[in-house]
This record gives C-alpha cells, sequence and structure tokens, in this order.
C-alpha cells in the first residue's frame, strides 16, 4: 500500500514515543491506542488481539495486554464466554434486482471495516449510541474485522456482536492478521513467528488460527504482511502458512483472503492487480484483495489472469479508499463494475466506517444512518429510483441485494443495534444510550422503496420511539396519493394458520394502513411486485395488528412484505414490530444457574445455561428497583454478560436482578432471578 494517507497512532511500547503519523494506507489497521485503563472497569471483558509468538521490547502501554497466539488456548481463555459469536452463518437469496442495473452473479462487495480500537473494545457493546451500527449488509459478502498495531497487537478476533449481526444477515466476518510496515513499528520477526514450522513441517500457528475462529465462532482471516526486508525463503514459508491454513480452513467451512502486498521474493510490493508476483499466493487463498494502486488495465488483466488460473474473476476485491472522503471519494468505477458490460472484479471497501467518523462529535444516530443510507444506497435515498447523475455509484446500483427471511417464525422491531434509549412494549425501560449489534433484528435489505404515483414520503429509521429496542421505520412527507412501502424481501411459506402481526402508530395526520403481501417475483428487474392488500386496524397509541393471510393461494410462498399507506396532507407513521407466524407464540425456557460469577464493586459478571429446547434469539437482564419496577441493564446473544458501575439504590442491602430468554417471536421466558449482597 503507498505509505501516504492513512492516520496511524504508534503505542510507546517498541520504546519510540507515540506519534500521529501522516495517513498511510499500510497501516489503516493499526488503529489509534487504547484509551487509558483507569476509566476501565477492571471486570470488563475486551475483544482479543495477540502477537503470533514475540513481543516488542518494553512494556505494554496502558489499558493494552500483551498476548501470544501461539500460547492461547480455549480452556485458558478467561473471556470466552463473552467473545464467542452465537448465530450461525444464515443462508442467503437474491431477489429479483430492485433496478435494472443492479446485477447478481457478478461483482462482489468486501468490507475492511475498523469497529473500535484494537485494545479496549468492549467485547458487547458500551454505554453510547454513537457507534457504527452497519445495517446495510444485503450488500456486503465479506466484513473484514480491521485493525491491529505493533504496540498492541497484530491478530484480532471481531467482537462477537458483530459476527452475531453480520451472520443473521448472511455474511461471514474474518478476523485480521496485519503485519505492518517497518515505518509503523513492524518487525520482521513477527513474519517469522507467523509462519513458523515444527519438527513435523507444520505450521502451528495455521492450526491456532482456525482453533481461534472455532471457538470464537467467526468465518476465517484476512492476512497482510506488509513487512519489508524479507527474501525468497520467507516467501516460501509464508506460501507454505498459507496454503495449510487454507486447508485447515475449508475442513472447518472457513475462509483465506490475501493481501496485495508481499511477492514472490519476499519484498513488499503492492501490485495493484493479480500477476506473476503474488498469483501464488492468490491461489493458495479463497480471494485476494488487490492494493488501490490498480488502474483499468491492470484490474482487466488480472480478472483473465484469474480465469486462466481456473478461477472466478470475482474473487479479487479491487481496492476502493473512502476512509478520507467517503462518497465524495473519485473512483473509477467502470474499470470494476461498468455499467454497459459485464462486472470486471469485484470491489474492496477500505473503512466505510467514514460514514460515521466525518461527522462531528454532536452527531446522533439519525446522522449516522442518513449518511450510511446516502453511501449504500445512492442519492436519491430509493435503490428503485437511483439518481443516473450521482458520481458515487452506491452498492444498490451494480450489487443485487440479499436476503435471510426465509422461515417461520419470523419477526423484527427495526431494531439496529444502538439507541438513545431502550424500549420494550412502547415504554422505555432504560434511558441510557447504548450499542450491541448483536440485538440489531434482520432488517429490511433494500432502504427505502417507496412507489406512489404522488409524492414520496422520507422513510427513516428513527430513534425518538420505538416498541422495541432502540428504534423504529418512520415514514414522514406528504401522502398526496397511496404510497406503498416495500419492507421485506422473503422466501416464507404460508398455511391456514398463518398470520402476520403489525405493530405501528400514527403520530400525525390522518392514514389508512394495509398490509402488502406478494406471492410471486416482479417480473424483470426494476419491476415493482404484484401485492395483494389486507386492511389493517389502527388505534390511538401504538397499535399490533393480526392479518390473516386468507385469499392467497394454497401453499402460496410470500415472496415481499410492504404497506400501503392512504392519507391527506402531512402524516408521519411509524413501523414498530413485524412478525408473521403459523401457530401461538411460545416462550423459551428459563435460563438454568444464572449466577455472579466475578464482582468487583458495583461491576459483575454473570453466567447462565440455557433452558432445553431452544429457540432463543438472545437474553436480558433487568433490575428490579426496590419500588418494583425494572430498569433495562442490557442484552446478549451469549450466555455471559458483563454489567458495570452498579450501587445500591433505595436502601437496600442487595441488588435484584431478572434474567430472561427472549425468543424469535421476542416473547420472554419467565425470569431467572440472582441477587448481588452489596
Amino acid at each position: 500500500m503507498n505509505p501516504t494517507r492513512r492516520t496511524v497512532l504508534l503505542v510507546a511500547g517498541t520504546g519510540a514515543a507515540a506519534a500521529v503519523l501522516p495517513a498511510s494506507p499500510a497501516t489503516a489497521g493499526a488503529k489509534a491506542a487504547a484509551p487509558a485503563a483507569e476509566a476501565a472497569a477492571p471486570l470488563q471483558p475486551y475483544a482479543s488481539y495477540w502477537y503470533p509468538d514475540s513481543f516488542p521490547s518494553g512494556s505494554p502501554g496502558a489499558g493494552i495486554t500483551w498476548r501470544s497466539l501461539k500460547a492461547w488456548s480455549a480452556a485458558t481463555d478467561t473471556d470466552l464466554a463473552f467473545n464467542s459469536a452465537s448465530v450461525p452463518l444464515a443462508e442467503r437469496f437474491t431477489p429479483t434486482p430492485v433496478n435494472t442495473t443492479a446485477r447478481a452473479g457478478q461483482a462482489r462487495v468486501q468490507s475492511l471495516v475498523s469497529f473500535g480500537p484494537t485494545a479496549s473494545n468492549p467485547s458487547q457493546g458500551s454505554a453510547t449510541a454513537d457507534h457504527y451500527a452497519l445495517t446495510h449488509w444485503s450488500y456486503v459478502d465479506e466484513l473484514v474485522f480491521w485493525g491491529g498495531s505493533s504496540g498492541e497487537g497484530l491478530v484480532l478476533a471481531p467482537n462477537a456482536p458483530i459476527v452475531d449481526a453480520a451472520h443473521r444477515h448472511g455474511v461471514p466476518v474474518l478476523g485480521n492478521i496485519f503485519l505492518p510496515p517497518a515505518a509503523y513499528g513492524g518487525q520482521l520477526q513477527w513474519t517469522r513467528d507467523l509462519v513458523q514450522k515444527d519438527a513435523a513441517g507444520h505450521y502451528p500457528l495455521a492450526a491456532q488460527l482456525v482453533a481461534v475462529a472455532e471457538a470464537y465462532g467467526f468465518d476465517g482471516w484476512f492476512v497482510n504482511a506488509e513487512t519489508g526486508g524479507g527474501n525468497a525463503a520467507l516467501a516460501t514459508d509464508m506460501l507454505g502458512f498459507l496454503t495449510e491454513l487454507r486447508t485447515l480452513s475449508r475442513a472447518k467451512g472457513l475462509r483465506v483472503t490475501w493481501y496485495d502486498s508481499m511477492t514472490v521474493d519476499g519484498s513488499v510490493s503492492w501490485q495493484g492487480a493479480l500477476n506473476n508476483q503474488n498469483k501464488v499466493f492468490f491461489q493458495a487463498a479463497d480471494s485476494m484483495f488487490v492494493d488501490f494502486r490498480w488502474s483499468a488495465g491492470s484490474l482487466a488483466s488480472s480478472g483473465t489472469a484469474a480465469q486462466q488460473l481456473g478461477r472466478s474473476r470475482y474473487e479479487l476485491w479491487a481496492g476502493v479508499d473512502v476512509e478520507s472522503n467517503g462518497d465524495n471519494s473519485s473512483v473509477n468505477w467502470n474499470a470494476m463494475v461498468p455499467s454497459s458490460s459485464a462486472h470486471v472484479v469485484s470491489v474492496g471497501f477500505y473503512r466505510p466506517e467514514w460514514t460515521r467518523n466525518h461527522l462531528p462529535a454532536t452527531r446522533t444516530p439519525g446522522d449516522f444512518h442518513a449518511a450510511d443510507d446516502r453511501f449504500w444506497s445512492g442519492r436519491s435515498l430509493d435503490p428503485a429510483r437511483p439518481d443516473t447523475t450521482d458520481t458515487w455509484r452506491a452498492p444498490a446500483v451494480f450489487v443485487a441485494d440479499r436476503s435471510t427471511v426465509t422461515g417461520l417464525p419470523f419477526a423484527s422491531t427495526f431494531n439496529t443495534g444502538h439507541g438513545l434509549r431502550w424500549y420494550e412494549d412502547g415504554q422505555v425501560t432504560s434511558t441510557a444510550p447504548w450499542n450491541h449489534l448483536g440485538l440489531q433484528d434482520r432488517l429490511p435489505s433494500r432502504r427505502w422503496v417507496t412507489r406512489t404515483t404522488g409524492q414520496h414520503p422520507a422513510v427513516t429509521f428513527d430513534f425518538a420511539d420505538a416498541w422495541r429496542g432502540g428504534s423504529s421505520v418512520l415514514v414522514d412527507g406528504t401522502l398526496t396519493a397511496p404510497t406503498t412501502l416495500d419492507v421485506y424481501a422473503t422466501r416464507l411459506p404460508t398455511g391456514e394458520d398463518t398470520v402476520v402481526e403489525l405493530t405501528h402508530r400514527t403520530d400525525a395526520g390522518d392514514v389508512s394502513v394495509e398490509l402488502a403481501v406478494a406471492t410471486a417475483e416482479p417480473p424483470g428487474p426494476g419491476q415493482p411486485y404484484a401485492y395483494t392488500y389486507f386492511p389493517v386496524t389502527a388505534g390511538d397509541g401504538w397499535e399490533t395488528s393480526a392479518v390473516r393471510l386468507t385469499g392467497l393461494p394454497a401453499g402460496a410462498t410470500v415472496h415481499a412484505l410492504g404497506v400501503r399507506l392512504t392519507g391527506t396532507g402531512a402524516v408521519k407513521w411509524r413501523l414498530g414490530g413485524l412478525a408473521v407466524r403459523d401457530q401461538a407464540a411460545q416462550s423459551p425456557g428459563t435460563p438454568v444457574d444464572a449466577r455472579v460469577t466475578e464482582a468487583s464493586g458495583g461491576d459483575l459478571r454473570l453466567a447462565w445455561r440455557a433452558a432445553t429446547g431452544g429457540g432463543v434469539r438472545h437474553y436480558t437482564l433487568h433490575r428490579v428497583l426496590p419500588d418494583g419496577t425494572r430498569r433495562f441493564l442490557g442484552g446478549t446473544a451469549q450466555r455471559a454478560f458483563f454489567v458495570a458501575g452498579l450501587a445500591p439504590e433505595g436502601g437496600e442491602t442487595a441488588a435484584r436482578f431478572e434474567l430472561r430468554a427472549v425468543g424469535e417471536l421476542y416473547t420472554a421466558s419467565d425470569p431467572a432471578t440472582l441477587t448481588h449482597t452489596w
């Protein structure tokens, strides 16, 4: 990578003073050093990171723990229960594209994202709504948990909430191996550590990486070897390591992506292409990220070279650096995803969290989602009506969206995984801001498609009110004609007892609501669904309306769900929940053996076992206050949770807690009760 564009903070662990360096893509993974440790709770679990084996000279900085990957074992990993993902990778399908330019089966999108610092990155969310809460999963084929630095650690395992959210939407997540350039503290010894062999000629750290991915529940590794000074022998060892890593990974259903950096002579020379200098590494991996210095010619030749190797040209991710300018970046789109001919290669976005980071410190969740929608959906904010004058070619314009909504029961409360408050049945049960992507719902794949002969209203995730979680869908505008909002692309079976439940509320204006159900795909790309409409009752405040799908063809499959709004003048209408079921909702069993495992003042670690029977989406923890009211403390898909900063209230001698399992239809179990004596 070109060492001129990336901002890096080196930690004083190598003996050098910490310094902010000019921006440089060579170490985008070298995230800022962790904040000072004095603010951290002593029992707080963090996302894991390691050196391959040996450490830098000196001592780690504040808030940093140096760990050896070679020495890691699941049995001695005290934070494993907090860091292991719980949601399996869902299967996806591709509905008929919503416009005539998005294509299936050609270019794909990889996203390299730094969600937080390498060190002191909380395992299970934190008490702020200011978070990169990615929701446009339907356009992403591979997410890389980007990070690492010479003073903290080089091998990063992704947080469980990120993996759980991605898996719900069918997106695999890769951990990151970052061997930095010497200019940013990289040491060639770390590369040698990674590719060391045992007496039998095997690569023990390849096996360790596979063991970590299995234990933590993510999907493989992104290998980025950028430390210069190597030779052909080191390149041979790297190739052997990569080959063994892929062989072991494939046996476990994992994948490996190589970064265009080290070449066959062991030097680091970013090619911006697939060629004789790096093709052996591409052949040893499942895909390759092509460095930013590509050209139209080099990508064309790279695609051809991949096919000559018997590989797909779309296994090459052409790097698009959006860290600094986001959707204002100047990109030669036609070199990758031309609009008038077959796509050339796939697209690799580097640091799309720009959509959050470029906003002022006063940013709100709404500000972030407005910027993120513009990045992924395009300037029109409606994939069905792309703005042809937009110089930013948003993924919704060239990649067909995917969905995982294929089985019953299905429900969503349109929770984006962060919020200013926490709501339950329309009531605030916590006034604290929060983020935890593991609580994110399966969200609509194409946002936001409205069809009307009149004015199009604005549609957004809104954080001022919600039915459950932290957000709802707000339709805000002047309705001059009936307006249909596509909500979900689905493949849901129906039967005599299938019921769709809509939880909704009218905040302003007079509006009638109908459920829209399509039982077939549109006749072609860019064409609307042929919906059947069912009237929905409305009342004051939040209303949950149950609609039986009578009149549909016997055994029909639901291909899309939406709503049609009819009204006059200015309207504000909220969608707080949607559920599809074919039998009465069943509550999960109560969590078993719930207990406080460690305590330090008001900081607690909790653990439990799942009840038999399954059907658990996540768990919620509430504190029962002396006056009998319940306060939401948090939720997680894991069977361990950390809560910080508790203190006695109302003269109590012990804090009381209730832990519940929550099912796919958001029915909750009876509580398991816990106490903690002050």
